[in-house]
Formats: structure tokens, C-alpha cells, sequence
């Protein structure tokens, strides 16, 4: 089984990311880690509250717990930061 760096791992991460925003069937072609491996990474990030979106065809369709990390991330921005990052963030 290969090992990742975690500077390899954190970029594949914001790949899936807005605004990249690669679905996992694609990082999986593009890189060769395996789906499993990205789908345990993707959740790893998820559970350290960082929001990752699950499906980035479909905004709109955010879990809770996604919903409750952006408002986690953004509650000490000002309104300037806040949109900044809404839009970094594709929301």
C-alpha cells in the first residue's frame, strides 16, 4: 500500500474544493489514488470541520454538518471576509 506526504494529500483535498471542485472519479483518473483512499481523506477533512463539499455538482445539497462548519469557519469574519470566502469557497 503507498504512502502519501501530507503535503500530497492536502493538495489532492483542495482539489476537491471550490473552486476546483473535482469530483473524486476524476482526482482518481488524473492522480491514480484510489476512490477509497480519497473518499477516507475527503472525510478525515470533513470530521476536522473543514467543509468539503460532498457533491460539488450540487451546492445546494450540503449536509448539516457541512452547513454547521462554514458557519464555524466564518463566524469571526466581517462582511468583507465573509464574501470573500463565500466566493473563494464557490457558495
Amino acid at each position: 500500500m503507498p504512502r502519501y506526504s501530507r503535503e500530497f494529500k492536502e493538495t489532492i483535498v483542495q482539489k476537491m474544493m471550490p473552486p476546483n471542485a473535482q469530483s473524486i472519479a476524476q482526482i482518481h483518473r488524473d492522480t491514480g489514488v484510489s476512490e477509497p483512499t480519497l473518499y477516507n481523506w475527503r472525510n478525515q477533512y470533513k470530521n476536522k470541520g473543514k467543509a468539503v463539499p460532498a457533491d460539488p455538482s450540487n451546492p445546494e445539497n450540503r449536509s448539516a454538518q457541512d452547513k454547521l462548519a462554514v458557519v464555524i469557519e466564518t463566524a469571526s469574519l466581517n462582511e468583507q471576509a465573509l464574501s470573500e470566502y463565500c466566493r473563494k469557497k464557490g457558495l
